[in-house]
């Protein structure tokens, strides 16, 4: 799990953004520091959950197994994923993320609406580290 860009669980799951007071800009990552509009002369950052949905911006599928750090297990084969960029709903900002897992780009249109939900990005026997995934609308 990364620390700050996410907070819940289940129908509560919120990816964290900031915004500043200045220009209302809202970034995602998660911005602390200063505003990254280089239009505005900055303001104060204030955390913020972004929208729960949104419309396919663009997608691809990943259909090789990634290089180092990137955790696989080399013993399992390697199953292929859809990536999907995702237009929030509210916040007009674009957001990359995995497909939920059965999920794949003939599954996928541009337009069409989805939500983020946790998923597991690996786990071991102590420990399961939470990421955010992309679920169409209506798909359980």
């Amino acid at each position: 799990m990364v620390t700050g860009w996410f907070v819940g669980d289940g129908d509560d799951f919120r990816l964290l953004g900031t915004r500043c007071s200045a220009c209302g800009s809202v970034f995602f990552p998660r911005e602390d520091t200063h505003c990254r509009n280089p239009g505005c002369r900055g303001g104060d950052l204030e955390e913020v959950p972004l929208s729960r949905r949104g419309r396919v911006w663009s997608y691809t599928d990943s259909r090789y197994r990634p290089p180092s750090p990137y955790v696989t297990d080399p013993e399992l084969p390697w199953e292929p994923y859809a990536l999907i960029a995702v237009e929030l709903e509210s916040e007009r900002i674009v957001v990359l993320g995995q497909a939920v897992p059965g999920v794949t780009v003939a599954d996928l249109t541009v337009g069409m609406e989805v939500e983020v939900v946790p998923g597991v990005l690996d786990e071991d026997a102590e420990t399961t580290w939470t990421t955010w995934r992309w679920r169409p609308t209506g798909v359980a």
